[in-house]
């Protein structure tokens, strides 16, 4: 299973989202520089390490921005532990304004 659709299954597990979205953005970042053992690389912008996650759950009513945030890292930590490098994180209650 891939760490995108690994992720879709554990966030809609833990939250029963009304709306979810995870996207790889990984090809974003070709040509980033990055820290890899020990020396300075270049990324490719392949594989799954970049992400961005677009979810709306009742869960995240009456929950600051923050306890949504720290949330989600608590629910895809294996993930970020892994190489999951980057996380774009977008929580919203129902009924919350969003832009998407």
């Amino acid at each position: 299973m891939s760490i995108q659709a690994t992720m879709e299954d554990k966030l809609n597990r833990a939250f029963s989202p009304e709306r979810l979205s995870v996207v790889n953005e990984s090809h974003l970042h070709a040509g980033h520089h990055h820290i890899e053992n020990g020396e300075q690389a270049e990324f490719d912008g392949t594989g799954e390490t970049h992400f961005r996650v677009r979810i709306i759950a009742p869960a995240f009513s009456g929950m600051s921005r923050v306890e949504r945030h720290r949330a989600i890292n608590a629910v895809l930590a294996d993930e970020l532990k892994a190489g999951v490098h980057a996380l774009a994180i977008e929580p919203a209650a129902p009924g919350e304004k969003v832009r998407w």
